[in-house]
């Protein structure tokens, strides 16, 4: 099993957007990033478990946990030119993005702050920590991803 944190502007898609959501599953689309591309192409895995990280507004930090039910296949929204996450150069024979489908397994009733995660002493390798790490995917070692645990649900 692996361990993730995905990143996401709660304006644009909230983790009670996931709760919501028809069967509390939906597809993780729109990721225009080759490495976080490659993630989810080649390494996210059916059972994997993912951390739900709000960013981009007032309260940054950990919201929620979801779990991967459908490994890495074709974005579709590449194909479409209405879509935000359009792309011309992607073709059906060649795409260049890669999505997943995620799970709601739960909320947590407070936020773990990135000022909190950044003063654990246990947390040292997660790119969230680490100066200029933008990616909106990324992978968390298991340590990191129990002690993370185990302070969201504190």
């Amino acid at each position: 099993m692996n361990y993730w944190l995905f990143k996401t502007e709660p304006d644009a898609f909230s983790i009670d957007d996931l709760k919501n959501a028809p069967e509390q599953t939906e597809h993780w689309d729109g990721i225009r990033n080759y490495q976080a591309r490659n993630f989810l192409r080649d390494t996210v895995n059916v059972g994997d478990l993912v951390f739900i990280y709000h960013s981009s507004c007032k309260q940054v930090g950990i919201v929620g946990l979801a779990e991967a039910v459908k490994a890495g296949y074709v974005d579709h929204t590449q194909f479409n030119p209405e879509s935000n996450y359009y792309d011309p150069k992607s073709t059906i024979e060649k795409p260049r993005w890669y999505m997943v489908d995620i799970q709601f397994k739960q909320k947590f009733s407070q936020i773990l702050p990135l000022k909190t995660i950044k003063a654990m002493d246990d947390i040292k390798e997660i790119g969230l920590v680490k100066k200029g790490h933008r990616l909106s995917i990324m992978p968390v070692q298991k340590n990191e991803f129990e002690s993370l645990l185990t302070a969201c649900e504190a």
